[in-house]
């Protein structure tokens, strides 16, 4: 029997087609949360790495460059939690586009989503509809199409492995009336008062949004990035610079089975010091990251001077490709307003200079990349 503080089975339908769904218990949980010598002490390490990662990415002058290379690292990663195959090349290639396979889609469209739902949040706030709409974007001319994109599902879902049915699924969350109801309760707990720590609350509602699985598809995703934008709302952080889905990809197996045991046995506790843990761990490699990128950027920065008058199209070049780290020749002349000569030339000259390498390839379609970039990005995401 399912301890009634997480929630409890319901059977559904009745003869050969009943199966028994979760009813997930509201938030917050009771008895409250047990915050002992070990939870409070990851509660402080995690806000001192994210009150770090957020002093110091403040002080960044192109920080939306950064953020933006995050925001593809956090969703190729969660997407590779799902299941697709992509990786960091294919989804900078800028030849890309035209011929996405569906894993590089999938990709680009949580790209999407999340900055489609970090904007829309300054005009709305974190709610179902926001959720929904974010949930559209995500699911756009994607596989799970005709699994209702934005729209909460009104049928019932199960998790188990490929094949798997009603009756041998390893989680069966509510029946569609429960979801209703449970996601209306999930969206009054992210508006209420609670004296909870903002991080503990985080844990909280991105376990509840995955227990109650709203969606047919796409909830591992948009969970993740429900996390996000908690703390973008609460202020904890003010742009989405943290990459949470690499340390979950790392610890899968454990992400799944310590939701899972707050399910089985009510122990939320467990949960919430394994999620502290992940916010540490996250916000740490991010605050890493940077200052590897930072000075990166300054060592590049000082050779792009000594060019003398080409200094000027080489550092608008080099600033794209904070942004874009991989190139090809026509369609960045394009996108800077400038000749294939000219584009030509400053590339030349950030080839010269070790920062930029020339991919294998056709000489016609010729793509460069900012490699040393791409190695500080690169780890996790393979």
């Amino acid at each position: 029997m399912i301890p009634i503080r997480a929630g409890k089975l319901k059977t559904n339908l009745t003869g050969e087609a009943s199966y028994k769904s979760f009813m997930a218990s509201s938030l917050p949980p009771s008895p409250p949360i047990e915050q002992d010598g070990d939870m409070v002490e990851s509660l402080v390490k995690a806000n001192k790495q994210i009150a770090l990662l957020e002093r110091i990415a403040s002080r960044i002058p192109n920080v939306n460059l950064f953020v933006s290379m995050y925001v593809r690292k956090e969703a190729l990663m969660s997407s590779q939690i799902e299941g697709t195959q992509a990786t960091l090349e294919d989804i900078l290639d800028p030849t890309t586009e035209g011929n996405a396979n569906r894993d590089v889609a999938d990709v680009i469209n949580y790209i999407k989503a999340t900055e489609f739902a970090t904007k829309r949040l300054k005009s709305l706030p974190l709610c179902n509809r926001l959720i929904r709409e974010t949930h559209a974007v995500l699911m756009e001319g994607m596989r799970g199409q005709e699994k209702n994109p934005g729209e909460f599902r009104r049928s019932q879902n199960w998790i188990g492995g490929y094949g798997s049915t009603l009756k041998n699924a390893l989680y069966i969350p509510p029946a569609p009336e429960d979801m209703t109801e449970s996601m209306s309760d999930l969206e009054k707990y992210i508006h209420a008062a609670d004296s909870l720590d903002v991080l503990i609350q985080a844990a909280l509602i991105h376990y509840q949004f995955e227990t109650v699985h709203p969606f047919l598809d796409g909830n591992g995703r948009v969970g993740r990035l429900l996390i996000t934008l908690f703390l973008m709302e609460r202020r904890i952080l003010t742009t989405p610079a943290l990459y949470i889905s690499y340390f979950l990809k790392k610890n899968r197996v454990e992400y799944y089975d310590r939701m899972t045991e707050v399910r089985r046995s009510g122990n939320y506790e467990q949960w919430v010091k394994f999620f502290l843990r992940a916010i540490y761990e996250s916000a740490e490699d991010a605050t890493t990251t940077i200052d590897k990128l930072t000075v990166l950027h300054e060592k590049n920065t000082q050779i792009i001077a000594r060019f003398g008058r080409a200094s000027k199209t080489a550092l608008r070049l080099f600033a794209y490709l904070e942004e874009s780290p991989i190139i090809e020749i026509q369609k960045t002349a394009d996108k800077l307003g400038t000749t294939f000569k000219t584009m030509s030339d400053s590339v030349k000259r950030l080839c010269d200079s070790g920062i930029l390498v020339q991919n294998a390839g056709e000489r016609r379609n010729r793509l460069f990349a900012y490699e040393k970039y791409l190695e500080i990005l690169r780890p996790g995401t393979q």
